[in-house]
């Protein structure tokens, strides 16, 4: 396949890639604790996850060394470790709900 196809590809798959990967995010971490984080890390991580989702498949159509894509796969691996640790410091750090707040009684008598 010529390059210029495999570039047009290579794209598709990170566009695709990107949102599956908020999707499964939020659906995985709750979309309430994704709308705590920051959007650059977000997006930071997303896009590297993206990225190395590409990099594995474009090591796997090369025929490249074994060790290649075992790399990408491992960092894939890694990062979807570190949108866990993520996910899980915002929920340990979330703003506490309000349940002692007065509520207004009406009083009959």
């Amino acid at each position: 396949m010529e390059a210029r196809y495999l570039r047009i590809a290579y794209a598709i798959q990170f566009t695709v890639t990107m949102m599956a990967v908020f999707e499964v995010w939020g659906q995985v971490g709750g979309q309430g604790h994704l709308d705590l984080m920051p959007w650059y890390g977000k997006l930071l991580l997303a896009a590297m996850l993206s990225l190395a989702a590409v990099k594995a498949t474009a090591a796997a159509v090369q025929r490249d060394r074994f060790w290649s894509a075992r790399w990408w796969l491992a960092a894939i691996l890694a990062l979807i470790a570190v949108m866990g640790i993520f996910t899980w410091y915002e929920h340990l750090h979330e703003p506490a709900d309000d349940e002692e707040a007065p509520s207004a009684k009406v009083d009959i008598s």
